[in-house]
């Protein structure tokens, strides 16, 4: 079983969680952010993983640490889920469109964390969260997971489309990145390692 069960607290979160990369698509769960729960409810169900979450956090703040804080720990819980990453694909890419919005999402599960990120997102707001968390979000994703990441806006106007469309296409590369391959031994990487 590729799961991971991740709890964090610090004085601004408490956040428990818990991944299977070999899930159906199933969703529990709240952040106390409701669109940030449809973003992690169509990263679940795109990437057909299972992911559980429980969050409180310092919303009477913003929504900055809880942002943050879920990025990280969805991040350690992918690391810790994939292992050593034997017999897996390793890369991912996807171009996906939503409505007015077409979203590349590249990713490598190399070891080595980069974000790279192409997007403007218009909107100050959109519902509670403060879309200036969510580069925040995969950026603080990328290096917990230790991949690297590349989102790129190819077109797009709506903010809500935008976002979405990022956490659908980073978790449909997601998957395709931790695809076993009966033809992978080891791991895909001339070090032996990644």
């Amino acid at each position: 079983m590729r799961t991971a069960s991740i709890t964090r607290n610090t004085k601004e979160t408490q956040i428990t969680l818990s991944l299977n990369l070999d899930g159906t698509g199933r969703f529990q769960g709240a952040t106390g952010i409701g669109f940030l729960d449809h973003m992690l409810n169509s990263f679940a169900r795109h990437g057909l993983f299972d992911l559980e979450i429980q969050v409180t956090g310092d919303l009477q703040v913003d929504t900055h640490h809880t942002v943050e804080d879920i990025g990280i720990v969805l991040g350690q819980a992918i690391l810790e889920a994939a292992g050593d990453k034997k017999g897996m694909i390793r890369y991912g890419t996807v171009i996906l469109p939503m409505d007015d919005t077409l979203m590349l999402v590249s990713l490598d599960l190399s070891g080595r964390p980069y974000l790279v990120w192409q997007a403007v997102l218009e909107a100050e707001r959109v519902g509670e969260l403060e879309t200036e968390t969510v580069r925040e979000f995969f950026y603080a994703l990328s290096y917990s997971a230790a991949m690297n990441l590349h989102i790129n806006t190819l077109e797009g106007r709506n903010t809500h489309h935008i976002i979405e469309a990022m956490f659908k296409a980073f978790a449909k590369a997601l998957d395709a990145a931790t695809t076993p391959d009966p033809r992978i031994a080891d791991v895909l990487s001339t070090k032996g390692r990644l």
